[in-house]
């Protein structure tokens, strides 16, 4: 009989690849999606062709318990992964109501429901590095937790959510605290991906200078396809427990910059100071990078470092892409949808190829 898996926030980067990773298992996967008068699920489309008899989409959402009452009951899953959430940080200080009743209110919704069904479904909640704040780096499973904006806050409610739940009424529930994990999938909105669809747009001549906010901020970077099996892997282990999942490493958002134009022949220097800096080409003096105070943070999260010792020890989980593929990788995915509609693009690729 195949594992019925249910993953609410399905349309997002994460969704993806874990639907992707369980109908590859042989999971029978219903994905829950928002309503939305323009349908936004290309990251799912060859899903729904290749898997039609094991992929299913539902119209749902974390904030209509009804909603998940009803779901819940008529999918009976075995396994319940949590990945709705408004999930922009900066965009969280400008709606922090919402970031509460989604990521916060939102497990709650689902685990009352769970609970209420007495359903025995294994359940992860996908819960985050921002969490840790500006808590001093390497942050694991025993670092004080600081958050500096209502998305971490929203998201460490629904940590201790999980936490109360599983010790109060037995439930099998597991919390995966995420680093940066990025891939072409990544929302345009993030750094990672604004930087590599930025640099595909100055190649076929549609953009012209990049806007970034604090260069400075250290990330641990890694790709979502390695994360999706350590969720995977907490719903197996025969006790629930909280995991970090990370490579280790740091980078800042000055070098993933400098790597992302390096892999298109844009080798960067930089000039100035504080607001003034600039990022220019250092063969040509195209500028390529200014700063926008816009994009700064009213509270900023200056290093986040994880130590995924316990998940490697315990569950066997390692990240298998290092930096420089993972970087290489989002910026040829960007270009390779330029060039399929730009001829300039495909040459400028060719000359620098």
């Amino acid at each position: 009989m195949k594992n019925t898996a249910l993953i609410t926030g399905i349309t997002g980067q994460d969704g993806a690849y874990l639907a992707a990773f369980l109908l590859g298992k042989g999971y029978s996967v219903h994905g829950m999606r928002l309503y939305e008068a323009t349908p936004y699920t290309q990251r799912l489309d060859a899903l729904s062709a290749e898997y039609p008899d094991h992929f299913h989409l539902h119209y749902g959402d974390v904030t209509d318990s009804g909603c998940l009452y009803r779901l819940l009951s008529q999918i009976k899953p075995d396994e319940v992964y949590n990945l709705a959430a408004l999930s922009h940080v900066r965009v969280s200080f400008e709606l922090p109501e919402a970031a509460a009743n989604i990521n916060a209110l939102g497990t709650l919704r689902l685990l009352e429901a769970l609970r209420g069904l007495g359903s025995k479904a294994r359940f992860y909640q996908a819960s985050s590095s921002e969490m840790f704040g500006n808590a001093p780096a390497p942050q694991n499973e025993n670092t004080p937790f600081q958050p500096c904006s209502p998305y971490a806050a929203s998201k460490l409610y629904a940590y201790w959510l999980v936490r109360t739940y599983r010790d109060s009424y037995g439930m099998h529930a597991s919390n995966g605290i995420l680093f940066n994990h990025e891939s072409p999938h990544r929302g345009e909105e993030f750094v990672t991906r604004k930087i590599t669809r930025s640099i595909a747009g100055m190649v076929a001549g549609s953009h012209d200078i990049l806007k970034l906010g604090n260069l400075d901020a250290r990330r641990d970077w890694g790709h979502a396809r390695d994360y999706v099996e350590g969720m995977w892997l907490m719903l197996q282990s025969l006790q629930p427990g909280d995991y970090v999942l990370a490579t280790g490493e740091t980078r800042s958002v000055r070098e993933f910059a400098e790597a992302a134009f390096s892999c298109m022949g844009m080798p960067m220097i930089w000039s100035g100071a504080g607001l003034q800096e600039k990022g220019l080409c250092r063969r040509t003096g195209r500028t390529l990078i200014e700063i926008d105070e816009a994009l700064f943070r009213p509270a900023e999260v200056n290093c986040l470092c994880g130590d995924a010792t316990k998940a490697r020890t315990v569950l066997g989980w390692t990240p298998t892409t290092n930096f420089t593929t993972l970087v290489h990788e989002m910026v040829k995915a960007d270009l390779d949808e330029i060039c399929a509609n730009d001829m300039k693009a495909v040459s400028y690729v060719h000359a620098v190829a």
